[in-house]
């Protein structure tokens, strides 16, 4: 599979270092708006071809499929434009900026015949597996606790007056959008559909949201989401039954968890990583591209990418984050 890439920030690399560990994956071609950072990243990463015209890149006859890692507002175009050219897309979370946007993307690719792949990393690793197979041994779930606060680098330049990517509400960003993700998304696998959401943030000046907490009732339990990037916390997040909790430190790397039962004996679930953190995501978008099942992955299925982006969009109406992309 050749693969093209759109983004060449951090992330990118990471990918890169996980398509290392998978002969069948060669790194083809890259695009960037400037010739400049597409030459240092193809010279950093050994690839052949470089584009500045978007239209070309998408076209081009050396590319079977796209890894898009660009600003959130420009996933939906960029992705419908491969798969327009035939390209299958394995897009970085969240998906788009909305469930408009999500819902057309998927239109799109079974029209285009083409694989259409959230890459939402924590739902491909062997932890999140780990968390589904032990789930029945907490008996009757009560509660699911999703945290993920982490106090941004960027906001550091936003306090001093400079706004970056990260807070700009023209690129459908904002600490739900990059972090609440990360503990909608598992609720959803795992759960199902909640029958009604509340929420509550905190607006910055630019009309992003810098902190929430998300509350979604379900018939026998319910489900607390919290997100920030303006401060951390320490606090891990957990699946609680009635006998026992899934304790899960990082809920957007599930590793080191533990079943913590109530009569005070504990199991490990270490859900060890041999491969980089992006590897089970990449290998699950090569196998659907390669075995040409287009609509079906264990962990990140159309449906459930569907219904997180419906959530997320309610959460932001309910918090008053309006991005452009909604008009």
């Amino acid at each position: 599979m050749r693969l093209g890439i759109i983004g060449t920030n951090f992330i990118t690399d990471k990918l890169l270092e996980a398509a290392a560990h998978l002969e069948e994956v060669q790194t083809a071609a890259v695009y960037s708006r400037t010739q400049e950072k597409a030459d240092e990243f193809a010279g950093k990463h050994g690839i052949s071809l470089t584009y500045t015209d978007l239209e070309a890149f998408a076209a081009s006859d050396e590319i079977d499929a796209v890894y898009i890692a660009s600003p959130n507002a420009l996933h939906y175009s960029q992705a419908v434009l491969c798969m327009r050219n035939g390209k299958h897309v394995l897009c970085e979370k969240p998906l788009a900026s909305n469930y408009r946007e999500a819902a057309e993307m998927f239109r799109i690719a079974e029209e285009e015949g083409v694989v259409l792949l959230e890459a939402i990393k924590s739902l491909f690793m062997p932890g999140f597996e780990e968390i589904r197979e032990n789930l029945h041994k907490i008996g009757k779930v009560r509660r699911y606790v999703g945290n993920y606060c982490k106090f941004s680098s960027r906001y550091e330049a936003y306090r001093k007056g400079e706004v970056l990517n990260a807070f700009k509400r023209e690129l459908s960003n904002g600490a739900l959008m990059d972090l609440g993700v990360y503990g909608i998304y598992p609720m959803v696998t795992l759960f199902g559909t909640p029958s009604s959401t509340r929420a509550t943030g905190v607006l910055l000046e630019t009309g992003v949201d810098g902190e929430g907490t998300a509350f979604f009732q379900y018939d026998d339990m319910e489900g607390v989401v919290s997100f920030s990037k303006i401060h951390n916390s320490y606090a891990p997040s957990e699946i609680q039954g009635e006998e026992g909790s899934i304790v899960i430190p990082d809920i957007s790397t599930p590793e080191g968890m533990t079943i913590r039962y109530r009569d005070g004996s504990v199991e490990e679930l270490p859900g060890t990583l041999s491969k980089p953190s992006m590897y089970g995501e990449l290998k699950a978008f090569t196998n659907m591209v390669q075995e040409g099942n287009l609509s079906e992955s264990s962990a990140a299925a159309p449906e459930h990418s569907l219904e997180t982006a419906c959530l997320m969009e309610e959460v932001r109406k309910q918090i008053g984050v309006v991005f452009p992309a909604d008009a």
